[in-house]
């Protein structure tokens, strides 16, 4: 019997090749994720293949977006900047590495927490890439590779214009990306779901656990505002399609912050007359 990479349809992270499939996903047993109504199950790259594409897509001059169509397990869009794979996917077909070739190819795979660590192994292998995690979340590391290097502390330059940031938060190891080079030269950051960009899009949040509703303390948001706040950046690229700030992003994560802080200190009746006061001011 054939060994099978096989993928965890909940999360997507794709697990060390066995004869059968793992008995769980410990990603999806960790209480910031979940394991579907349905229980546990399984595919494999081929079986993707079968059923879904890549969306690629640029989003402005020199970035692209790729996503799988329909969407899949948490339905996140990697990023592909200056050589850098940004976060990852599951599904990698011969029409996406043609077009990631076609653009000058990758020579590393940054992700920014292990829900989308995906089949990270199987693009760092085909697109011959390194793979860069923070050390703080190496327990969540399904396919172990010789392509996978640790990284700790603070900050790592990639190049001139990117350089990885750990802000923790949703993971003690998340990390956010910023490239300099973005939105015309005012910056980009590349938020992930650390700083989710939620539905309106003004406004960004910090979570433990988004599907499970877990906050985080407000010491810990503290924290990550100071980190953002010395950061230079116009617009904000959240994990999907649709989450994306284009402008004033540095000021709007920041309010963001402060807004979150303000709701865990102040009392229900104090929730209700700030909710009032917003409801009758100008608009945004």
């Amino acid at each position: 019997m054939s060994l099978a990479a096989y993928i965890c349809i909940t999360c997507g992270a794709q697990f060390a090749p066995s004869e059968t499939p793992p008995d769980a996903c410990p990603i999806c047993c960790d209480e910031r994720q979940y394991v579907g109504h349905a229980g546990q199950q399984w595919t494999t790259s081929e079986r993707l293949a079968e059923a879904y594409r890549n969306r690629v897509e640029q989003l402005e001059p020199g970035l692209v977006g790729v996503g799988i169509e329909p969407s899949f397990a948490i339905g996140q869009r990697a990023l592909l900047v200056e050589r850098l794979l940004w976060d990852c996917v599951s599904l990698l077909d011969d029409e996406t590495a043609a077009r990631i070739a076609d653009d000058g190819g990758i020579d590393t795979i940054a992700i920014s927490h292990p829900h989308f660590y995906a089949a990270m192994v199987e693009w760092a292998d085909r697109l011959d890439a390194r793979v860069l995690l923070h050390e703080d979340d190496r327990q969540w590391i399904m396919r172990a590779s010789s392509r996978i290097e640790l990284w700790s502390g603070e900050r790592l330059d990639l190049s001139r214009t990117l350089q990885l940031i750990r802000l923790g938060g949703h993971f003690p190891g998340g990390t956010v990306c910023l490239w300099s080079a973005g939105a015309d030269g005012r910056g980009a950051l590349l938020s992930s779901d650390i700083a989710t960009v939620v539905s309106d899009r003004n406004w960004v949040s910090f979570m433990r656990s988004y599907p499970n509703l877990i906050p985080l303390p407000a010491s810990e948001v503290s924290r990550m505002r100071a980190v953002l706040a010395d950061l230079r950046f116009n617009r904000v690229y959240g994990a999907w399609w649709d989450r994306v700030i284009l402008d004033d992003g540095h000021a709007k994560v920041l309010r963001s912050a402060d807004r979150y802080l303000a709701a865990l200190e102040s009392t229900p009746a104090e929730q209700v007359r700030g909710v009032e006061r917003r409801a009758s001011g100008p608009p945004r």
